[in-house]
């Protein structure tokens, strides 16, 4: 019988998916239960939400953007001053392996002949230092660019979720109570799912991440009767 082990690949992609979601579902939601509370017109409620929705996936895109670059130069900043130093200071660098191999409990002449080993060949030296030396994975190409559209298209994907009842209905009132049962259940969902995909109880993701939207919602639906005075 082979025995298969099962570890999580997804998980660059899914953090993307789950950032952007998790704000298209909460934020838009949030803002559609404020104006319903303080506007008796669906116009209103549809043209600033679609204006959050457009400004909301920008701005995290390009937070993703960011954040992918900045991984980006850090590694390639790290990976030039461990080539530097591989060059310039060999017996550091050695010393530094085999403090890394003590950590595990190999022998010093195990040590030894991987170091000797290791350092016939400059790139995979590199490497090793990158990764267990200062705990460095190189960033997949492309990365940034990824990052921005997967987490801009998941926010998308989720802020319609709470708008979509507004075209459909008539005044606020009503666009919010559908609103409101189709986003708790997209919330649910989202949360389940999510913990799922990550090995985690799933059933406690879907209570966290709704309970997180409706205080959201709630809170700012109430906030705004009190502002307008409605």
């Amino acid at each position: 019988m082979t025995h298969e082990e099962k570890h999580f690949k997804g998980s660059v992609v899914i953090r993307d998916i789950v950032i952007g979601m998790a704000d298209g579902l909460t934020v838009p939601f949030a803002l559609t239960a404020g104006l319903s509370g303080a506007f008796h017109d669906n116009t209103i409620i549809i043209t600033a939400g679609i204006a959050e929705i457009a400004a909301g996936s920008i701005a995290m895109g390009l937070g993703g953007y960011l954040a992918g670059r900045t991984e980006h130069d850090h590694y390639q900043a790290e990976l030039k001053r461990e080539y530097d130093e591989v060059e310039n200071l060999p017996e550091k660098e050695k010393a530094e392996i085999e403090e890394i191999l003590a950590d595990y409990g190999i022998s010093n002449r195990v040590k030894k002949e991987f170091v000797d080993e290791l350092s016939l060949d400059k790139d995979k030296w590199v490497e090793f230092m990158m990764k267990f030396e200062l705990g460095l994975e190189r960033p997949e190409l492309n990365r940034a660019r990824n990052s921005a559209l997967t987490i801009a298209a998941s926010y998308i994907a989720g802020g319609f979720i709470p708008m979509a009842s507004y075209f459909f209905t008539t005044s606020p009132t009503t666009g919010l109570y559908y609103s409101a049962l189709v986003t708790i259940v997209a919330l649910a969902l989202f949360g389940f799912f999510k913990n799922k995909a990550i090995g985690q109880n799933p059933w406690n993701g879907a209570l966290k991440v709704t309970i997180i939207g409706v205080i959201a919602a709630g809170s700012a639906f109430i906030i705004a009767k009190i502002i307008s005075g409605h």
